[in-house]
């Protein structure tokens, strides 16, 4: 993980700006001394500048690049929200966010009948940098930004927070310390209900395919798992395989579970379970009949499968207007206090998920 960021200088007054250079922050000040006009001057300059004489405005320029001054526009738009523009960033696929369509129509949706728009832009995969975040700010005056693909360690919330920029987080921040409003599926919930089911139809060797632990989400959903194995006394100790969000990762992974002697498993992701789902059929077996599969996401592949794959969903439309709802009354209230929203998933049946054999 990356290192934590230095603690930021302070943040300009709105309508001034700064810019980090080897001489320190420059200021509209600055630049008025240099131009040898008021700070009013300048800021005419840079929003008004038809009510300036043209060398005025020449000379206001002329200090403004040869300063490197550029304004702050995050400043300027928070104070007057006249972007109506929301940040956030896509990464590619991986675990938790190859599902993000509907959260994403949900998001829009809600932030157009609220009068603004979604400001999508490119973020890096793993731990986001705050580069984006900081252009975005300072080049489109976005009012705010939604975040997901949280993890541990993740920096933006905190950085965020203390430039009193508003937030939401489709994710929990995964610490102790945590900062600003989220909305999140309760995963561990998602996978006690399946082994639940599982334990209902006759299983009693119930494995686990999940990501290596320390993933914020994998690790919330294995938790699910044990919690489950230790509520019903028939279920023998749980056998556990780890992989990477990979398919021929993952049917390499389940293959020491199916020689434990597992009936069913219980994965982290569709991806995962895609890859149990193969392991079974190379061993020559059927899914849901030798041995039952359940994901985690309810994927569009889920229902195409033969047999189709049983898997929790994640009640992302409703995740996308809570996150909008709570993002709204962040702007219209900084000052309240934070608000943290778990919502429950839901088990699709299908036939991956049998009675055990025998």
């Amino acid at each position: 993980m990356p290192k934590a960021p230095a603690s930021p200088s302070p943040s300009p007054v709105p309508g001034q700006g700064s810019h980090q250079g080897g001489s320190g922050s420059v200021t509209m000040a600055m630049v008025a001394r240099r131009a040898g006009v008021s700070t009013q001057t300048v800021s005419n300059a840079l929003n008004t500048p038809d009510l300036l004489r043209p060398e005025t405005l020449e000379r206001v320029r002329q200090a403004v690049d040869e300063m490197g001054y550029r304004p702050h526009r995050a400043a300027r738009s928070l104070r007057t929200r006249a972007s109506r523009l929301i940040g956030f960033g896509i990464e590619p696929a991986g675990p938790g966010n190859v599902v993000l369509d509907r959260f994403l129509h949900a998001l829009s949706e809600t932030a157009d009948a609220a009068g603004y728009r979604l400001l999508l832009f490119a973020a890096r995969p793993g731990l986001p940098g705050l580069g984006p975040y900081e252009e975005l700010l300072s080049e489109h005056g976005v009012d705010a930004f939604v975040l997901s693909g949280t993890e541990h360690g993740d920096p933006r919330q905190a950085w965020l927070e203390e430039r009193g920029i508003p937030f939401v987080a489709f994710g929990r921040m995964w610490c102790e310390h945590e900062v600003g409003d989220w909305v999140d599926v309760d995963g561990a919930a998602g996978t006690e209900a399946a082994v639940a089911k599982l334990a209902s139809e006759g299983h009693r060797n119930i494995g686990f395919l999940g990501w290596p632990p320390g993933s914020g989400v994998g690790d919330d959903r294995a938790a699910g798992w044990q919690r489950a194995l230790r509520t019903y006394d028939a279920l023998l100790p749980g056998h556990r395989a780890d992989s990477v969000e990979e398919v021929d990762a993952a049917t390499a992974a389940a293959l020491p579970l199916l020689d434990a002697g597992v009936t069913a498993v219980v994965a982290a992701s569709d991806t995962l379970a895609l890859g149990c789902h193969r392991a079974i059929r190379e061993r020559g077996g059927t899914p849901g009949r030798d041995v039952s599969v359940v994901g985690f996401d309810d994927s569009t592949v889920a229902p195409l499968l033969n047999p189709g794959l049983a898997s929790v969903a994640q009640p992302l439309d409703a995740v996308g207007r809570e996150a909008m709802r709570l993002l709204l009354a962040r702007m219209a209230d900084p000052a309240k206090p934070p608000e943290r929203v778990l919502l429950p998933p839901a088990l699709v049946l299908r036939a991956s998920l049998g009675s055990a054999p025998g």
